[in-house]
């Protein structure tokens, strides 16, 4: 069983190694596992999750059962946009889908922002499964992007949103 709990700077080394192994299983067939690696090595280094945990404002969760970590999630409000998070992150490791990870890091994200009135993410159209997760959890599409996740990335993505409170 896992339990979500807020991470830590230790935890940091084993989020980069899930998100790695997440993305090659996801993104591999899409995108090839050469930019694939360099997307990872960029966006979910050890030393870029510790600038996002730093973020005072934003909620960086873990699920753990005492002896791995089977999924992370990382929010934060949109930058002058004081209704709206951002759910930057939501990944679970390809072995621990479809065992209610995902659910309970979502669940507990959705209480970390009582201000907030809507979340925000983007995924990738090809991407079935994390669709049909944000739309069994509320999310409907809302626009789109062909800049996902970082200014000049050239990945496409759906904008989703959901009402909060």
């Amino acid at each position: 069983m896992f339990f979500v709990r807020s991470a830590s700077e230790k935890d940091m080394a084993a989020v980069s190694t899930l998100l790695g192994e997440t993305w090659h299983a996801t993104y591999d067939a899409l995108y090839g596992a050469e930019r694939v690696a360099a997307i990872t090595a960029d966006w979910h280094s050890p030393a870029a999750l510790k600038r996002q945990l730093a973020r005072p404002e934003g909620e960086f969760l873990v699920a753990d059962d005492g002896r791995r970590l089977g999924g992370m999630a990382f929010a934060a409000p949109v930058k002058g946009d004081t209704e709206t998070v951002q759910l930057h992150q939501l990944y679970v490791r390809p072995d621990c889908q479809r065992m209610g990870v995902g659910r309970d890091l979502f669940a507990e994200l959705e209480t970390c922002f009582p201000d907030a009135k809507r979340m925000r993410l983007e995924v990738e159209p090809q991407n079935a499964s994390a669709i049909a997760f944000y739309e069994a959890h509320g999310f409907v599409e809302t626009g789109q992007t062909q800049n996902c996740g970082a200014e000049d990335s050239a990945i496409p993505a759906l904008i989703y949103e959901k009402a909060l409170g």
